[in-house]
């Protein structure tokens, strides 16, 4: 198969061998201090290591074999950060050592810890190595849970994961020319490699592990958000929430800052346990277009392609090309839920929580989408083909899209589920289906409601 001028695009760029080059100087960690005995904190250390390297003009950190715990790092540009195979950065269970930086968290701009090593408004960095970087996350998932029940009984649900302040493994904010290569993130406190406002971006090869010692929760794989021409590949993904994701800002924030996710690939990836094999969504009020997913294998994972968003996210998802994808145990092979959590997605104060609890970005979350139409995002020009399903433990498709805008212009070829049931399609306009076969345990087709246009598919007893 030839591949598509997207792909071509964006490997002649991050394929090139000028690409996040580095000076060829190398300083080891060991050689300003840092321990790695998993016991003393290295944090200056290392971070003086990586200054030293920045002010002489660029090169590489090498963090030798051992166990290295610290709290928040950053990688200034022209710097390579090396993680080598037997060394571990473990982020210290201490919020103090994560100072607060202005950033996107979940849809929308607010203060948030640093994460354990932060690529911040820089360009020309690499994160490499065959090393594990170790989000510690336990200390950061029992905080949340035990926040959790308390602002459920106050109806602050919505409220929790910002407030909560889960540190992250790994973030580039920002910035531009990155690579990040080979490395093992496990146990992330909350989502374990986020890419927000970023441009030229090549994640390659890269091992996460969120259910090390336990399932936390939101443990998000690899995140692109509003981000431009990133390619994504080779990933092995295991986590307890969205394996593979885009997002775009959520809510009357993100179309403010109206930043689109766009010329995005993922491909030659495996996920494990997760929310999704790929998810757009549930944040996309600046648009997703111009992504293609292939040669990606689902086992186990919860949802194969899922998209979800809610009435008040806004934004077009558009120009989105799947193929060549297998699964096997999903639970659900494509999903669009498009009034998505609701207790999290509309959010409203309780009269009886007082003012001077209020956090200052409770106010973000709340300000309402003007007019409310505005809200209401558009999925359309989606094409999926090549797709083989085996083992499907619930259903084919769900689709659930909205009376004022349904799902359009959707094509769907040579796709093969094995599932219980075929599933249910609502609000949906100009599905054309070819060799679309469902094989399920009762032989019906999905139960359709408001579709215009909408070619069904074959259905078979199994």
């Amino acid at each position: 198969m030839t591949d598509s001028p997207l792909v071509e695009r964006l490997e002649e760029r991050l394929y090139a061998d000028d690409f996040a080059a580095v000076p060829d100087h190398t300083v080891s960690v060991a050689d300003h201090g840092a321990a790695g005995d998993g016991e003393a904190r290295d944090t200056d250390a290392i971070q003086d290591a990586i200054d030293t390297v920045a002010e002489a003009g660029g090169g590489t950190v090498s963090l030798p074999p051992g166990e290295y715990l610290s709290g928040a790092l950053f990688l200034p540009s022209d710097v390579e950060f090396r993680i080598e195979d037997g060394a571990t950065l473990r982020a210290v269970q201490d919020d103090d050592a994560f100072p607060n930086r202005p950033t996107r968290v979940a849809g929308i701009e607010m203060e948030w810890p640093a994460a354990l090593l932060n690529v911040y408004e820089e360009s020309n960095v690499r994160v490499t190595g065959e090393g594990t970087i170790d989000g510690n996350g336990d200390y950061w998932w029992d905080k949340f849970q035990s926040m959790r029940g308390d602002y459920e009984d106050r109806g602050l649900r919505w409220a929790v994961d910002y407030d909560c302040e889960r540190v992250r493994p790994l973030v580039v904010y920002d910035s531009s020319d990155v690579v990040l290569e080979d490395l093992t993130v496990q146990r992330q406190g909350f989502w374990a490699v986020t890419l927000t406002y970023c441009e030229r971006v090549l994640v390659d090869g890269l091992t996460v592990r969120g259910n090390v010692g336990g399932y936390g929760p939101s443990t998000d794989g690899v995140n692109v958000d509003s981000s431009r021409d990133v390619l994504v590949e080779h990933c092995d993904v295991d986590g307890n929430d969205d394996c593979l994701c885009v997002k775009a800002g959520r809510d009357a924030d993100g179309l403010r800052v109206d930043r689109p996710t766009e010329n995005v690939v993922f491909r030659h990836c495996l996920t494990r346990e997760g929310g999704g094999l790929v998810t757009i969504g549930s944040e996309t009020a600046g648009g997703v277009r111009n992504l293609e997913v292939y040669d990606v294998r689902g086992e186990g994972t919860n949802t194969g392609i899922r998209f979800k968003s809610a009435k008040v996210r806004g934004g077009t998802i558009e120009d989105v090309y799947f193929h060549d994808l297998e699964m096997e145990g999903v639970r659900t092979v494509f999903q669009w839920e498009l009034n998505w959590h609701p207790d999290y997605s509309y959010p409203t104060i309780p009269d009886d929580v007082p003012e001077s609890e209020y956090e200052d970005h409770w106010e973000t979350l709340t300000e309402p989408v003007e007019p409310p139409e505005r809200g209401i995002p558009e999925f359309r020009d989606i094409t999926v083909e090549g797709v083989e399903a085996t083992g499907t433990t619930q259903q084919a498709i769900h689709a659930n899209g909205y009376p004022e805008q349904p799902i359009h212009d959707v094509t769907v070829r040579d796709v093969t589920v094995e599932a219980p049931t075929a599933g249910d399609v609502t609000h949906a306009r100009d599905w054309d289906l070819e060799d679309v076969v469902f094989r399920t345990d009762d032989g019906e087709q999905p139960d359709y409601e408001d579709c215009e246009g909408v070619d069904r598919p074959t259905v078979e007893h199994r």
